[in-house]
């Protein structure tokens, strides 16, 4: 698969001749008589054939992956990890090298060129910000160990740099974000009001920011009356985005629309406009519009605080392990691959809960 892969295989031959070396002292020596005409030493060459070679079952070869996570800023981060221990298991043929980067892509630059170093049959990585992964990429491709990218989207030179992505269209997201408000505000008769929206960015520089305030910024050209009055980043955190709001509701008086652009900074948003003495969701003054659609967004909305979440499935170890196991067979894999995200709004919150895996 790699050309690492031999060492690898050199290496676990190397590994079961020590466990025999070791064992060997487990096995009792049996005296036996020589049989008639032949001396003591052809009876010890006979015993010692008997045992040269005992018959050990080897333990199969792990498939070793390197992954380096952007950290555990939110409910989402944290189902995305889960997801991918729960998969790179020894029961299911890996071991699994994890790297939790804090926020900051020079761990993660570290984190991969560790990778490097131990020689992992896989790196996966779900990067801090799209730029900057030219060099270390190299590295890797350079030793002969396939990258994959998940969740955020990385921007390099050469796409040969890393083997496949796998992730959501944030842009889309940003895309039927505004959607659903264009048809929320429509069924309530406002359609015609003039509408002021501020929004929580996550970490500038993601994939999830730039694709969904690029998808909210493009579709909402199609709507004259609405304005965005301001963009600051939540980075991705609810005391960041709780921080956010409340500067917001210090400078503008009427505000009729949040994004945020995940559910934990919705989260903040709607702590502190509780506290400014304001309400929110759909019985609100304010309607908060989310992204990521974790369990507690949906509590949220059962509780009549948030309006509407926007799916991102933070599942994917599955995924990635699919396309290792074709990548084992020699099979091609697809470059992108999208998962299928749905809208979920309030009304539906508490019949749609039970369902969610996360």
């Amino acid at each position: 698969m790699k050309k690492g892969l031999l060492g690898m295989m050199t290496a676990a031959a190397m590994t079961a001749a020590m466990v025999l070396s070791g064992c060997s002292g487990s096995q009792t020596a049996a005296t036996t008589a020589a049989p008639a005409g032949e001396t003591k030493t052809e009876a010890a060459k006979t015993e010692a054939a008997k045992t040269e070679a005992p018959k050990t079952e080897e333990k199969k070869d792990l498939l070793v992956v390197g992954f380096s996570q952007v950290g555990a800023e939110s409910d989402w981060r944290t189902a995305n990890t889960e997801s991918m221990k729960s998969t790179f298991t020894e029961a299911n043929g890996y071991k699994l090298i994890f790297d939790d980067a804090q926020q900051k892509q020079e761990n993660q630059l570290k984190a991969v060129r560790n990778f490097i170093q131990q020689d992992v049959d896989y790196i996966v990585i779900a990067p801090v910000t799209e730029t900057g992964w030219d060099t270390v990429l190299q590295e890797a491709k350079d030793a002969g160990i396939p990258v994959i990218i998940v969740d955020r989207m990385i921007d390099v030179s050469d796409d040969s740099l890393y083997t496949a992505w796998v992730g959501s269209n944030f842009l889309q997201e940003g895309y039927d974000a505004v959607a659903w408000l264009g048809d929320y505000l429509k069924k309530n008769n406002r359609s015609d009001d003039d509408i002021n929206i501020v929004t929580l960015q996550g970490t500038i520089g993601s994939s999830a920011q730039i694709g969904r305030t690029d998808g909210v910024e493009e579709k909402m050209k199609d709507y004259p009356k609405w304005k965005m009055l301001e963009r600051q980043t939540g980075e991705f955190t609810q005391a960041k985005g709780q921080e956010v709001m409340e500067s917001f509701l210090k400078t503008y008086q009427d505000i009729d629309v949040v994004i945020a652009e995940n559910d934990n900074m919705a989260f903040g948003a709607i702590d502190a406009i509780k506290a400014a003495g304001k309400t929110c969701g759909p019985k609100g003054d304010i309607i908060i519009i989310s992204f990521d659609a974790v369990a507690a967004a949906f509590d949220s909305m059962i509780a009549g605080d948030m309006n509407v979440s926007v799916e991102c499935n933070p599942l994917h170890g599955p995924r990635v392990a699919e396309i290792i196991q074709k990548l084992e067979k020699g099979e091609s894999v697809d470059k992108i691959a999208y998962v299928q995200e749905g809208v979920y709004p309030a009304d539906t919150a508490a019949q749609e809960k039970p369902k969610r895996a996360y």
